[in-house]
């Protein structure tokens, strides 16, 4: 058995997983917020939890929005950051008698989809999360790849490619919480288009309600919309020029945009190298299962 925990700002939540991916246990409590030594404790309660009712015992693997430093093996660049700094997989390590395996949330949604999902059996999966923020992860054969640094398929965190004068032009007014201007994340995230609309409209709405608008052919929406495509297409691309994926995954609220899957891949091809692309943008599976599924996917089977 596989135990996936899906460690957010405001909830976390556990899976157990047969070795054959059927679900055998799911719940959620709130994550207490600020509160370290509070999260660690209700990560270990939701382990035993989830033990208790299946009356097995499993592996534990950990989705977090952050990565585990290869240089001090702490938690770093975590936007829950009061996990910034502190030993994690060790703490979590002691409390539970077993190791554990902790990834990025990004990682864990490709994992997910590599094994299961959207991109199951496909070698190189890159699944993008396209919500609050932007992220991404790599899984090659099945399983995550982090990198020496620990940063691997930190894509929201490159500058949007092939900018034109208006991008240019607004790059500083919404700067990026990681200190730099210009990333991708502050354009494709669901908070980039919102952004994006109030600077065409004046008015700040909700990315729902900006697609209600859309459905009801409001022409200041479907501009918004059409350079929201155009940009996630220029940075899509980008990954095809450096990785060449067998498959990209989207998960996140703006994935839900079904509209996407039809016009971005046709979009891609004028800026991926020789103008030849096919390669598959899919939407995750398991939608919003799939970093938790994820983080139980991190043992994999021949563990």
């Amino acid at each position: 058995m596989r135990i996936g925990i899906d460690l957010g700002g405001t909830k976390i939540e556990v899976i157990a997983l047969s070795d054959a991916g059927e679900e055998l246990f799911r719940h959620r409590v709130n994550t207490p917020r600020d509160d370290y030594a509070a999260t660690v404790q209700a990560i270990v309660d939701l382990v035993r939890l989830a033990e208790e009712n299946t009356g097995q015992q499993g592996t534990v693997g950990i989705g977090i929005p952050g990565t585990l430093s290869p240089y001090t093996q702490r938690v770093k660049n975590a936007n829950s950051t009061w996990l910034n700094g502190q030993p994690l997989d060790k703490d979590l390590a002691e409390a539970l008698n077993r190791d554990v395996r902790i990834a990025n949330d990004a990682n864990c949604l490709a994992v997910s989809e590599a094994v299961d999902g959207a991109g199951a059996g496909q070698p190189l999966v890159f699944a993008v999360i396209i919500g609050t923020g932007s992220g991404a992860g790599v899984a090659i054969n099945g399983e995550s790849r982090i990198g020496g640094n620990g940063n691997a398929g930190e894509w929201g965190h490159n500058p949007l490619p092939w900018m034109d004068e208006d991008e240019l032009r607004h790059r500083a007014e919404v700067p990026c919480y990681c200190g730099l201007q210009g990333c991708i994340e502050t354009f494709v995230s669901g908070t980039g288009f919102a952004i994006d609309y109030q600077r065409l409209s004046g008015k700040a709405l909700k990315g729902a309600e900006i697609i209600r608008l859309i459905e009801q052919q409001d022409p200041v929406a479907e501009l918004a919309m059409s350079r929201y495509e155009m940009r996630l297409a220029k940075s899509l691309a980008q990954v095809v020029n450096l990785l060449d994926p067998d498959v990209i995954v989207l998960g996140g609220g703006m994935s839900n945009n079904d509209r996407l899957y039809q016009t971005v891949p046709a979009l891609m091809k004028q800026w991926v190298f020789g103008r030849e692309c096919e390669t598959p943008v899919l939407k995750a599976l398991h939608g919003d299962s799939s970093g938790v599924r994820g983080a139980a996917w991190l043992w994999p089977l021949k563990v």
